[in-house]
């Protein structure tokens, strides 16, 4: 069922004007220029889409429940906010238009809710899973910067859901798995074990959730894997890398999946010898590799 606005009166198009005019006007003095610059902004964006669907009361106050509703759900362990930021497509937007196109670095991509601080320190080659259920997975690269140069002492943020597609936060023992942190070596290498990435749901048991079952819209996210990098003179990244043969690439939820990050992530049978003599228990694992390049500041 399609519906039609109404045309709007020439006198109530002028009431309306008058009214975005004298708002805008209210920030005219604004002593910070972005700020003043940003809310004006939003105040002709926010007053348009109110003026363009001819939002009624009830709409309103469902858009206010639905706001106030977003922020009680929200902790220190779960960002629906973010969350929010994610599925409309904002956080991406906001990502690219912070970090050009073809300036020679890894992409950027969102950072999703579940990132936390204080993730426990492993040394090159050690174990990010923490005794969270899943397929092992070892992950190697180098961190570089766009003229080719090692990076050594980078620190590597990575946290991923574990094989139940849940993070740690999710459970309700406070314990911290699937997530760390390490710094790169003298050559600027890195190396640790986490899971193969598998596909999971965004929370749906909150109002993000119920925004995207009553639009019909899948709340999967595609296989990945999570970067923080940060090091001394050059830009912070924050990305994913993604499965390669994961069929969810064309429908992430977020709307995070970039080509460049697409990884393969190789199959190793039960009983292949590992890089670092680990013992596996006779289990399959996988193995990838992320080589990183920063930007300068």
């Amino acid at each position: 069922m399609t519906t039609t606005t109404p045309a709007v009166p020439d006198r109530q198009r002028q009431v309306e004007d008058e009214l975005v005019r004298t708002v805008l006007a209210s920030f005219e003095n604004t002593p910070d220029p972005r700020l003043k610059e940003v809310m004006q902004a939003l105040v002709r964006h926010l007053h348009a889409l109110i003026r363009e669907v001819r939002l009624t009361d009830a709409e309103w106050q469902r858009a206010i429940d639905f706001l106030t509703a977003v922020g009680h759900i929200t902790t220190d362990r779960r960002q629906e906010f973010v969350l929010l930021s994610d599925v409309l497509g904002a956080s991406m937007q906001t990502i690219n238009v912070q970090h050009e196109a073809g300036a020679g670095a890894t992409e950027a991509t969102v950072v999703g809710p579940f990132f936390v601080k204080g993730s426990p320190e492993i040394p090159r080659g050690g174990d990010m899973a923490a005794g969270a259920p899943g397929e092992p997975c070892w992950v190697e690269g180098t961190v570089t910067d766009t003229e080719g140069n090692p990076v050594p002492g980078a620190r590597l943020e990575v946290w991923e859901a574990d094989g139940d597609g849940l993070y740690d936060v999710q459970y309700d023992d406070g314990h911290l798995a699937g997530r760390a942190h390490l710094y790169t070596d003298e050559e600027g290498g890195y190396a640790f074990w986490g899971l193969t990435p598998t596909p999971y749901p965004i929370p749906q048991d909150g109002p993000v959730g119920a925004l995207l079952k009553s639009t019909g819209r899948s709340a999967v996210r595609a296989s990945h894997l999570h970067f923080m990098v940060t090091a001394s003179g050059l830009r912070t990244l924050i990305t994913h890398i993604f499965v390669e043969d994961d069929g969810l690439l064309d429908s992430d939820a977020v709307f995070g999946v970039r080509e460049s990050l697409v990884k393969r992530f190789e199959r190793q049978p039960a009983g292949t010898p590992t890089p670092d003599g680990r013992d596996l228990s006779g289990r399959s694992w996988t193995r990838v590799r992320f080589d990183i390049v920063l930007r300068r500041e």
